[in-house]
């Protein structure tokens, strides 16, 4: 039988919308797909133990996507998401897959309809419209003149407003191409395909009329090929005192880094930090080890405590080992994603634009000295390995191509 031909396609704004599909990429057996990698430029060292057949697409760049998150403005405009069509459409002609796979490229909406090939958009499910959410009011423009208490409400008032106009650029590129509008609710245009599959587990997020054309896969957890730097083995890794695993990530949060550790480093714990690149720190902590970029499962799996922005794929990768989570959440994504993880008891919450050393260093202690935060860490471990993603998104594949 021949070999089915895949093609996933990444927007490469942040890098786990790289990580996520090339996880699942390079997990599908090869004597049944042909698995073809679309996104940008720039991101070779994630592909360097891969033999997949890689294709170049456009994206518009990180620091653009993340000062629009700031602002609370539209990501893409209608002329961008024209491009990204035009360029969809050359791609898929190029490569005639069977079916695509995009995660978070929004284009495939009209692309893979008009191409008529099937198409599995990877989320969250914090953007379903079929999981409900507490809303709270993110960092924005509004939070820095409006105390946090008049402002919640007010977002909570115009929330539906903003997603609307947020809705806008991609039912118009719809309807340039003939497709129905998907409505005012921002959580379609995130979320439609003929599969959405959700990298997350309805014990956090659970689901209220779900079609069936939608499910939870579980976390993706996936990181770099990296090389572990020259401390990784010091001694004083290994004294037996609580270890606290510290990464900002890249979309903007970087700039609180020597703030987290300057509030950590009265306790007596041994500090792991990673700075994403985002940052050049005049001095570190004596209680602290920094280097760029670090192998995060296994920094997850040393540490008592994770303390990150508060997005999915760092804290997934901490509740994975089984280990409570600050989330220091600057965009809605990170706030919903963190809500979720606080209700369950396996972390804090703290918000970005009000972080203050004293706060953080309590929270710190307290979830350090939370036997009841380790067990709800540990029971959602138990659950994140309940759920095997790759078998999960074959099944879907193998309905949709079957169909």
């Amino acid at each position: 039988m021949a070999r089915k031909k895949i093609l996933f396609i990444a927007e490469a704004v942040t890098l786990a919308h790289i990580g996520r599909p090339l996880s699942l990429a390079q997990a599908l057996p090869e004597d049944q797909y042909e698995v073809h990698f679309a996104c940008a430029a720039g991101y070779d060292f994630c592909f360097k133990e891969t033999r997949l057949r890689r294709w170049s697409i456009a994206s518009i760049p990180s620091a653009q996507f993340l000062h629009a998150l700031a602002k609370g403005q539209p990501v893409y405009t209608e002329n961008t998401l024209l491009r990204y069509v035009d360029d969809d459409l050359r791609l898929l002609a190029e490569v005639q897959p069977d079916l695509v796979i995009g995660d978070f490229r929004l284009s495939l909406s009209v692309s893979a309809r008009l191409q008529d090939i099937p198409y599995i958009s990877i989320s969250n499910a914090y953007w379903s419209p079929h999981v409900r959410q507490h809303y709270t009011v993110p960092s924005l423009p509004l939070t820095s003149v409006l105390p946090i208490w008049l402002a919640d409400p007010l977002f909570r008032l115009i929330r539906p407003l903003a997603f609307a106009s947020h809705a806008v650029p991609l039912n118009r590129v719809r309807r340039h191409h003939g497709l129905p509008s998907l409505g005012g609710d921002l959580r379609r245009i995130y979320t439609d395909a003929d599969q959405t599959l959700y990298a997350d587990i309805p014990q956090l997020f659970p689901p209220h009329a779900m079609p069936g054309n939608h499910g939870y896969l579980g976390p993706i957890t996936w990181a770099p090929p990296l090389v572990a730097p020259d401390w990784w083995q010091h001694p004083e890794l290994a004294s037996g005192r609580p270890i606290v695993y510290v990464t900002l990530g890249s979309s903007g949060q970087g700039q609180l880094l020597p703030r987290v550790l300057r509030a950590l480093a009265p306790l007596p714990v041994t500090v792991l930090a990673a700075t994403a690149g985002t940052i050049e720190l005049s001095s570190v902590p004596p209680n602290a080890f920094v280097a760029p970029f670090l192998p995060g499962d296994a920094a997850a799996r040393r540490a008592s405590l994770v303390i990150c922005n508060g997005g999915s794929p760092t804290s997934q990768q901490a509740l994975t080992a089984g280990v409570p989570v600050i989330g220091i959440a600057g965009n809605l994504d990170q706030f919903l994603n963190m809500h979720a993880i606080a209700h369950a008891g396996a972390g804090l919450l703290l918000r970005a634009d009000r972080l203050r050393e004293a706060a953080l260093r309590h929270a710190a202690t307290r979830l350090l000295d939370s036997a009841r935060a380790r067990h709800a860490a540990r029971q959602l471990a138990a659950a994140f390995h309940e759920y095997a993603p790759a078998q999960r998104l074959q099944a879907r594949m193998h309905a949709l191509l079957t169909s």
